[in-house]
């Protein structure tokens, strides 16, 4: 049980302990209103596109393969009852990278900017590959790290993939400390950050999110190299946002303006992530709507007093896929073009299958990233870990599965299907979050603007939302 005293006292040094670990001061963008200058706390990073292509390239980051997934490609045509239908399918190997995912874009600009201002160690907290990442930058760096996760429930008792990633930052000399689910996880992380005076090396930083834009050239670039085209749709295995948001600048910096940019999750709905009873209760620890959905309509809810993720501003078009279908995507990769690779990017790669048989056969879609795979974060040691909490494992129709009950593996490929979340509705949430406690204040036009961006709409449909939710209010 944490002490409310000494909670409330962090707590309430919070930005102060941000400023000094990251070097920015959050305030310098805001405007006293609902809105903030995001362009210009990207351009705070420092850095240009071509600086951090040399300091992810130093770093070993970066310049992965675009591969082409024929045999997936053929089996979505085959299983698709749509003439002409059936884009191809290519996946950018992201696995290739030192640590083994497309983190270390995020993790090299963040060590390096550390190691630059002449920090002493790294800070990250997460419970995924990006503490993996920090970790390996900072070795590649000579720098001290310490990873911050949340990994048990009450009982002692960890995923077999977090588990995983603890051993792999442990394996590039990172300090891990387990947390069990709660509050004592950004507690504990302000707590280090200002007994260490190490740098917040944030997911959420604009560091982070800037690096993660290079992906986004690439795939433009490796594309036309490829097929003479961009490609016409790019899906991201979303959580936090930074993700596609990072790839989505990148594309539109190589000049990919028309690219459909499509998150997917797993669909989660009814788990509460800092519930420590349902913790358990899930089979994928990032990707899904749990992260996906809280993080697209309040990002701020990160590390840091601005998140750099603001994902409703890129996405074009938000889907989900079920656990069971994720496992089979992944066991098909594996068997049909020897990747073994998973499970983050396969949640992605489910969502790409479905959608591809949506898609003219002339036409291109690029599953985004992939990831390392090791043996806790295997099918089979998540499948076996889940029967251990009592989850119901079995096939049939995926669409049938219940989220904290039972995982639903797909008795044919035709099963997968991405289901469409609605769009507007996240976005009007996002306005309804972001006019919290200002109900009775008249925005200016700068915060009408703002919201606009923020959502990728339109100033009508921004003061209509604002117009009912104030009904709403006063019915």
């Amino acid at each position: 049980m944490i002490e409310k005293g000494k909670f409330n006292s962090v707590m309430a040094r919070k930005n102060e302990i941000m400023k000094a670990s990251i070097g920015i001061d959050f305030g310098e963008f805001e405007s006293g209103g609902i809105s903030f200058d995001y362009e210009k706390m990207m351009r705070k990073t420092g850095y240009t596109l071509a600086e951090m292509k040399v300091i992810q390239r130093h770093a070993g980051v970066g310049n992965t393969p675009l591969l082409e997934l024929r045999n997936l490609t053929s089996l979505a045509r085959m299983v698709t009852n749509k003439p002409g239908k059936g884009a191809r399918i290519f996946v950018k190997d992201e696995a290739s990278n030192p640590s083994g995912s497309f983190k270390d874009r995020r993790a090299a600009n963040a060590v390096y900017h550390a190691k630059r201002l002449g920090y002493a160690g790294v800070v990250a907290a997460t419970s995924g590959n990006y503490g993996a990442a920090v970790a390996s930058q900072a070795a590649i760096n000579g720098l001290k790290c310490i990873i911050v996760q949340e990994c048990y429930d009450r009982d002692g008792i960890g995923q077999p993939e977090i588990i995983e990633k603890a051993r792999r930052c442990e394996a590039y000399g990172a300090e891990v400390l387990q947390l069990s689910v709660g509050p004592e996880l950004f507690l504990t992380f302000l707590n280090v950050l200002e007994e260490t005076g190490y740098f917040n090396a944030s997911l959420y930083s604009p560091f982070g999110i800037a690096g993660v834009e290079t992906l986004g050239v690439e795939i433009a670039q490796q594309m036309q190299e490829l097929t003479g085209n961009f490609p016409d749709m790019v899906v991201c295995t979303h959580a936090g946002g930074g993700n596609l948001t990072g790839t989505a600048r990148g594309l539109r910096k190589a000049g990919a303006v028309d690219t459909q940019v499509v998150g997917a999750s797993v669909n989660l709905k009814g788990l509460h992530m800092a519930s420590d009873h349902q913790f358990n209760r899930k089979s994928f620890t990032t990707g899904h709507t749990g992260f996906g959905i809280p993080f697209a309509t309040k990002p701020d809810r990160s590390d840091v007093p601005r998140s750099a993720a603001r994902v409703l501003r890129y996405m074009d078009r938000y889907v989900t896929v079920n656990q069971g279908e994720v496992f089979y995507a992944t066991e098909a990769l594996s068997r049909l073009e020897g990747l073994e690779r998973g499970p983050a990017g396969n949640t992605s790669l489910a969502a790409a299958f479905s959608l591809a048989q949506e898609m003219g056969k002339d036409q291109t879609l690029v599953v985004q990233e992939t990831e390392y795979t090791g043996a806790g974060k295997h099918v089979q040691a998540q499948l076996t870990f889940a029967k251990s909490r009592g989850i119901d494992v079995l096939f049939g129709n995926p669409q049938e599965e219940t989220v904290g009950s039972s995982i639903v593996l797909p008795n044919h490929p035709r099963q997968i299907r991405a289901v469409d979340i609605n769009l507007n509705r996240l976005r009007q949430s996002y306005i309804r979050n972001a006019l919290v406690g200002r109900n009775d204040v008249e925005l200016s036009e700068v915060d009408i603007s703002f919201l606009v961006n923020e959502t990728q709409s339109s100033e009508q449909f921004v003061r209509n939302t604002i117009a009912d939710l104030a009904a709403a209010q006063h019915s």
